[in-house]
């Protein structure tokens, strides 16, 4: 069964900016899901109005979610295959981390 992660990250940008620098920098957040392995992993993605749906998979296993982009937050959600899931808080921070520094003021 697939763990999922929930992170909340505050910004000032307005929803307009946030997506932007979200669809310029997922790919980075993209590293942070894969641990290195971004290179086996093969991603599909799409917005829906505000809202990014992904999922990448390689070796049998899948990551899921999506990135909710609102006027002052962004909301990731990820669904982590059991074999990310005992590395689950690490992730959450690297991703927290890099979602930050993509929504900082510039």
């Amino acid at each position: 069964m697939p763990t999922p992660v929930t992170i909340n990250i505050p910004h000032h940008l307005g929803q307009a900016e946030a997506r932007r620098r979200l669809e310029e920098g997922f790919g980075s957040i993209q590293q942070n899901m894969t641990g290195g392995f971004m290179g086996m992993v093969s991603w599909e993605k799409r917005w829906e109005n505000d809202q990014l749906h992904f999922e990448g998979g390689a070796l049998g296993q899948t990551i899921s979610g999506s990135i909710h982009v609102l006027e002052h937050a962004v909301q990731i959600q990820i669904n982590l295959p059991d074999l990310l899931a005992s590395i689950a808080d690490r992730m959450k921070a690297s991703l927290q981390k890099q979602t930050q520094r993509l929504l900082g003021e510039k």
